[in-house]
């Protein structure tokens, strides 16, 4: 491949190169500028002079951006060094995508997880029962869903990163951000994009529901975003969530459908998971027993059935599951102090109801919960809304803005703060609220009894709770 054909494939226009660079061949991979050498090809969104000056001193083939700036152009063209400038990144990062998987890992079969709730304990799960099968497996999931996206080419990146490590693969299980974008824009048709670049022979849509508001604003938007998928996995099976009634209506040419009430579908569950009518997974074989977790274990063997894993193995491998950090996860036993990654209004139901009902007589439910910060008064809405709909009476109910733990891009504004103390003043929910974290958890844990129930909800504001914990325990 050379830089001028790179560039055609992304609708980029060349800066700063003369005919030497343009008919050079790429001999590197595609990765971030601090782990770039010789030959590598670097995309970012944006880059300076500065930039442009260590990227050319340390040899690399090109750098792609979409927002060159800081005399990123004229330095490009004094050190005669090729810039790629496109108008949308995202197509940068797919070709580089599918060009680490054609060249690193051309032989393994690809599995894609997207939708709103649950992508990453599906994915790591689908992992997991791979790995334990004996299968040499990748995931790009880690516990803070950081790397399922196009905004740079952090898995491109990953999967060399592996397979120079460890050897060829036989599964990638590639986690897919459901709606992306960046400072502010929609990234458009995002899943698909990524999707289309993996050529996956399985794809797993666990949900459609609302998130990412302001990147979009209706639950038509995010259909849209979502109903490409299907598309870009073709002849391969989609395993799809027949409760959800939007992803009922993905038009997908071979679908294979699990459920928590039909028995109709091919796997479901009835107090364990059967599979054609047998139960092939005892409900006590089961890591969790909380109905939106036993969702994700369903989407998780649906897809390693199509992927003709023995049932043994897969059984073997759901019994000795361990969560990812902040899915339900246990951080004490007196009182019991639950954390989770519930930052959207479907995720805040699931996990406060599920709460709930691990409720005996005389305890209490002390709900913790981080707004989000610098995502919109919207999303922030819906989120108050979400609580408000699930809280008992005898909840007792704290926010935190986390203004102790959090950077510039997830501060807690003016307004965000305000839609929540309006929506539970409105419907008379008693709260307190603290401006610090390390308040926040100091004083509920002062509050609670031994036999009561903390849970920690909420995204990067709840991240560092329980590293906090560990000096308030």
């Amino acid at each position: 491949m050379k830089i001028d054909e790179l560039a055609n494939s992304i609708n980029g226009k060349t800066v700063g190169y003369d005919d030497f660079y343009l008919n050079q061949d790429f001999t590197g991979r595609f990765t971030l500028l601090n782990d770039a050498t010789k030959g590598d090809i670097v995309t970012r969104h944006w880059v300076n002079g500065k930039g442009i000056e260590i990227a050319a001193g340390k040899n690399i083939a090109c750098l792609i951006t979409q927002n060159p700036k800081d005399g990123a152009v004229e330095k490009a063209e004094e050190l005669n060094f090729p810039l790629i400038i496109t108008d949308r990144i995202e197509l940068a990062n797919a070709y580089a995508l599918k060009w680490t998987v054609n060249n690193y890992s051309p032989d393994s079969i690809n599995i894609v997880i997207t939708g709103t709730n649950g992508k990453s304990t599906t994915s790591h799960l689908i992992y997991h029962i791979l790995d334990s099968a004996g299968y040499n497996a990748f995931t790009n999931t880690d516990s803070e869903s950081e790397f399922n996206t196009l905004i740079d080419p952090m898995v491109s990146k990953l999967i060399s990163d592996e397979v120079n490590a460890n050897g060829e693969l036989d599964y990638l299980v590639i986690e897919v951000s459901e709606v992306q974008g960046w400072l502010g824009n929609l990234m458009k048709n995002h899943a698909s994009l990524m999707s289309n670049a993996l050529s996956p022979k399985v794809g797993v849509i666990t949900n459609i529901a609302m998130d990412h508001i302001g990147l979009v604003n209706s639950i038509d938007e995010v259909f849209d975003e979502i109903s490409a998928v299907p598309k870009a996995i073709g002849d391969g099976i989609t395993v799809l969530n027949f409760d959800d009634d939007l992803v009922k209506k993905l038009d997908s040419k071979n679908p294979f459908y699990w459920s928590m009430d039909e028995k109709s579908c091919d796997l479901y569950f009835d107090e364990g998971i059967f599979y054609n009518g047998e139960l092939i997974i005892k409900k006590e074989d089961l890591p969790f027993t909380s109905n939106h977790f036993i969702q994700n274990i369903l989407s998780a063997v649906g897809a390693c059935i199509n992927l003709n894993v023995d049932l043994n193995e897969i059984k073997n491998a759901v019994k000795s599951y361990r969560a990812l950090n902040r899915r339900f996860a246990k951080l004490n036993d007196e009182p019991l102090i639950i954390d989770d990654f519930a930052h959207n209004p479907d995720g805040i139901r699931n996990t406060i109801g599920e709460t709930i009902k691990l409720l005996e007589d005389n305890q209490k439910l002390y709900v913790v919960c981080a707004i989000r910060g610098s995502r919109g008064v919207e999303i922030n809405q819906l989120n108050v809304e979400a609580l408000v709909e699930v809280l008992t009476d005898d909840t007792n109910l704290f926010l935190s803005s986390s203004n102790d733990v959090v950077n510039d891009l997830n501060y807690v504004t003016p307004q965000e703060k305000e839609v929540f103390f309006n929506v539970l003043d409105k419907n008379n929910v008693n709260y307190t609220h603290f401006d610090n974290l390390i308040d926040c958890l100091s004083h509920v844990y002062d509050l609670a009894s031994e036999n009561d129930i903390i849970l920690l909800i909420g995204a990067q504001g709840m991240d560092p709770a329980e590293s906090l914990l560990e000096n308030i325990l």
